[in-house]
């Protein structure tokens, strides 16, 4: 992270995905939660209120609910990996930060995987 760069949050959003290691746990969506944040490469000192000088986070995550509902998935790391990624290419990050929340074992709040990313130099 730079020092003055402004940091996008997502917090919270809400997904149905088909991701789970057993057949039975892929046959029906489940319910996840993400968390992002992310940073654009591209940082002007002035944005004039102009929101293509920014990343737009609506369209972050209409990208991310496309991405998780292209396939199911064994893992949840896969999926985690899969969005960063994309994001980072797509929207022209520097770096991602990404959790996403389980919320299939019994007798446990939730499970999560955490990924950081940042663009190859």
């Amino acid at each position: 992270m730079n020092f003055g760069e402004r940091i996008i949050c997502i917090h919270g959003l809400e997904v149905m995905a088909r991701v789970g290691v057993p057949d039975e746990e892929r046959r029906v969506s489940q319910r996840l939660l993400l968390d992002l944040r992310f940073a654009a490469i591209l940082q002007p000192d002035s944005l004039d209120d102009d929101l293509a000088l920014t990343v737009d986070y609506a369209a972050a995550s209409q990208r991310i609910i496309e991405i998780v509902s292209e396939r199911p998935r064994r893992l949840i790391e896969t999926l985690a990996d899969e969005i960063s990624e994309r994001l980072l290419k797509e929207f022209s990050l520097c770096w991602i930060e990404l959790s996403i929340k389980k919320f299939i074992l019994p007798n446990v709040e939730w499970v999560a995987v955490n990924v950081t990313k940042r663009i190859q130099k």
